[in-house]
Formats: structure tokens, C-alpha cells, sequence
């Protein structure tokens, strides 16, 4: 049991929005150090995991590892072995390395499950590496689009990184017709002097966001806003972002297998009309891009329609908050 398991960004935006005693409350139960049996089965049968790390200079990056299902296991409740490392070229592997911060996400799109789990690595080898668990929790189904992968024979060589200062139209395209996109943060020691927290309330996160197509804004000069829409109330992400405003974003194409990395720093819009313009906005995300990377055909993974989620039945359109 994690007797404290909110960090003081965390705690900050609960009491902001009422929500404090009742996370109070929930948080030790739900928040775990250890992984339930349930969560270590799910982890056995994906394909994919999203992960979130942090560079020397302390900006988060979210990745994506794929192998055929059973990759990822777990030889016991406080351990995750990933049998995959990062390519070359993926942010992930300038941060791969013993004592590392991670969070991993699992999330099977097709039945709309996910789970996270955040831990620091304690064994890396040629085959893979093994995760320490800090801390482990259920997310609900809400706002996952409902699409299935499918594996690819992989290309005999891979594409050239393509290092973007600036988001081009490519890159731009697929933002603004994105469904989902994945978010790391973190909450670094540095960020954490004095406060009451856990030590297992530190380190990395990794998230996802869902929409309708479209749902992240594109502006000049490389601004993103994304709607935040209700949800579990711990404020594990935002909560990150206060604490330390930098995001690591992770956008796929679920056509070709494009990987889109984007490093950004983060604000926060808690009240003004523009939230009450876009239905269903309890706030907005707003990302300044640094930098991006682009990885063409770096997933071997492919997707079918999406079914987009009947949560979103009660969320705006961009255009109509312009309207």
C-alpha cells in the first residue's frame, strides 16, 4: 500500500477542483506497489507498450515498443521483463539504462483496456530489460478509440530520423487529424524538495488522450491545445505539469506506421471562455513545441478503422468554439 501516493502538483489540482478528500481517500486503494494478477496477464497479451522516459536535460519523450504478444511479462507482482529495445534513433534509447525512470502504458484500443505502471529499471540486457514497480493503477475505457493492430513484415532497412525544428505540413496533418495522441511527464526529484509524497509518487508517466478527429488544435508558430475532458480525477499528468511543465507527445499513423515525437512545454488554462467554448472541456492542455522527430515506418504495426468512443458523444469540434 502507498499510504501518500499524490505529489503536491497532484494534490494542487485536486483541491483546485474539489476533488482532494475524495482522491484522499481512493488514491492508497487503487494506487498499488505491486501488480495485480489481472494487470500482469494484460501486459502478457499486447503487442505494443507505450513508455515515457526523461532525458539529461529533463524533458520527458513518450516511445511505442512492439513484438509479437508476450514481450512484456512479469515473473512476479513487483517486476514487468520487456523483451524489446528501442531502435535506433528512438528517444528512448539515449534513456535505457539501469535505475532509469519509465512509465509504462498498456492499452489494448480494440476493447478499450488500459493499465499504467511506473517504476524505475533494474536489469538491462541484450534481449531487453526489467522494470521495478512503483507504482501500478487501472484507467477507465473512456474516450480509446477502438482499433486492432495487425503486424507488418518490417522493411529491410529503416528510414532515415528526420529531426524537424519546426512542426512541417506533414507533421501538421497528422496532428490536426489526430484521435489520440500519448503524453509523457514527469515529476523529477528536482521538482520534488520538501514535499510529503511517497518517493514512489516521483519519476516518469506516460498517458493517453483521446478525441474526435481533430481534437488537438494547431496554431502558428507550433502551439497545440488539447480539450481536457472528465476524468478519474487524480490528475496524474496535469499534476506532473505543474510541478514540471514539459510534455513529451507521441503521435502515430496508424496507416503507415509514422512515429511523430514531439517535445513541447506545457500550460495549463483553467477558467476563461475558451474552455466553455469547446463542449465537454473541464480545462485546456497547451503545448509550445520545441522540436520534434519524425520515424517514417518506424511501428511494424497497422490498424483498422477506428471506432471512435461513445464518450465522445458530449465533446466539442474546434471549429464549432471558433463558430
Amino acid at each position: 500500500m502507498i499510504a501518500a501516493p499524490f505529489h503536491a502538483g497532484e494534490r494542487a489540482l485536486q483541491t483546485q477542483t474539489g476533488w482532494r478528500e475524495r482522491m484522499e481517500a481512493a488514491g492508497p486503494r487503487v494506487i498499488r506497489d505491486y501488480m495485480p494478477d489481472q494487470h500482469r496477464e494484460f501486459f502478457a497479451q499486447l503487442p505494443f507498450l507505450v513508455v515515457g522516459s526523461l532525458d539529461a536535460d529533463l524533458q520527458p519523450w513518450a516511445s511505442v515498443l512492439a513484438a509479437p504478444a508476450g514481450f512484456a511479462h512479469s515473473p512476479d507482482a513487483t517486476h514487468l521483463r520487456v523483451d524489446a529495445l528501442p531502435a535506433t534513433g528512438d528517444p528512448l534509447a539515449g534513456q535505457l539504462a539501469q535505475g532509469a525512470a519509465l512509465g509504462l502504458l498498456g492499452i489494448e484500443p480494440h476493447t478499450r483496456r488500459r493499465n499504467r505502471m511506473n517504476g524505475t529499471v533494474e536489469a538491462l540486457d541484450a534481449r531487453g530489460f526489467m522494470v521495478a514497480v512503483q507504482q501500478s493503477f487501472g484507467n477507465c475505457p473512456r474516450y480509446i478509440q477502438a482499433r486492432e493492430p495487425a503486424f507488418v513484415p518490417p522493411r529491410g532497412d529503416a528510414a532515415p530520423v528526420q529531426w524537424l525544428d519546426t512542426l512541417d505540413l506533414d507533421a501538421q496533418r497528422l496532428i490536426g487529424s489526430a484521435d489520440t495522441l500519448f503524453i509523457a511527464t514527469a515529476y523529477p526529484d528536482d521538482a520534488a524538495a520538501g514535499d510529503e509524497a511517497d518517493a514512489r509518487s516521483h519519476g516518469v508517466d506516460v498517458s493517453h488522450r483521446g478525441g474526435r478527429p481533430g481534437f488537438v488544435r494547431v496554431d502558428e508558430g507550433g502551439v497545440l491545445t488539447v480539450p481536457d475532458f472528465n476524468g478519474n480525477r487524480f490528475f496524474n499528468t496535469l499534476g506532473n505539469l505543474v510541478a514540471h511543465p514539459r510534455a513529451g507527445l507521441l503521435f502515430i499513423d496508424y496507416d503507415n506506421g509514422d512515429l511523430l515525437h514531439v517535445a513541447a512545454t506545457a500550460e495549463l488554462v483553467l477558467d476563461g471562455p475558451e474552455i466553455a467554448e469547446f463542449e465537454g472541456a473541464e480545462r485546456l492542455l497547451r503545448l509550445h513545441v520545441e522540436h520534434a522527430l519524425r520515424r517514417p515506418a518506424a511501428l511494424p504495426l497497422r490498424w483498422g478503422d477506428a471506432a471512435l468512443s461513445p464518450h465522445l458523444e458530449g465533446t466539442g469540434r474546434w471549429a464549432a468554439a471558433r463558430a
